[in-house]
């Protein structure tokens, strides 16, 4: 049988790197929302919406029709992927833009078909939900959001 050699010789080996695979909290914190964000994306594809789109349509929803800009500043996140995002519901037909009050900033408006689809995400999004809080119980729903609002504060 043929042996390969031990990574320690074959790849050159960094004793930090074993530590940073396990320590690290961003990756540690980038594989759970992976996680979690195929929970929401399972029980949301019934109307062909993913977390991430609802979370944008919501959003625009709670604002009324926010410029890009306040958006972005709300979703915290660049305008550049702001926009592609965006785009996407444009093209599904959930989101169209119109000019802003200085001409320069478009406003984002939700269509009728987005106001129905975001009723009918409701109970799907819920489900997810409590599915979450099912497998870390109240106390861990309550820790992890303490958690999140101060990794928020690190910006």
């Amino acid at each position: 049988m043929l042996q390969l050699p031990r990574r320690e010789l074959y790849w050159g080996y960094i004793p930090a790197i074993d530590m940073i695979h396990t320590h690290c909290a961003c990756t540690r914190l980038r594989r759970a929302a992976r996680a979690l964000t195929d929970v929401y994306d399972d029980s949301l594809k019934p109307i062909g919406l993913k977390v991430t789109q609802f979370s944008l349509l919501r959003t625009i929803a709670r604002m009324g029709s926010p410029s890009l800009t306040e958006l972005a500043r709300e979703m915290a996140l660049d305008r550049s992927t702001l926009g592609r995002n965006v785009g996407v519901l444009q093209r599904k037909g959930l989101v169209r833009l119109s000019e802003g009050n200085d001409l320069r900033e478009h406003t984002v408006l939700l269509s009728p078909r987005a106001c129905r689809l975001l009723e009918q995400a409701a109970p799907l999004w819920t489900q997810a939900q409590r599915r979450v809080e099912h497998a870390l119980g109240a106390q861990g729903v309550a820790v992890l959001f303490d958690v999140l609002a101060r990794l928020e504060e690190l910006r």
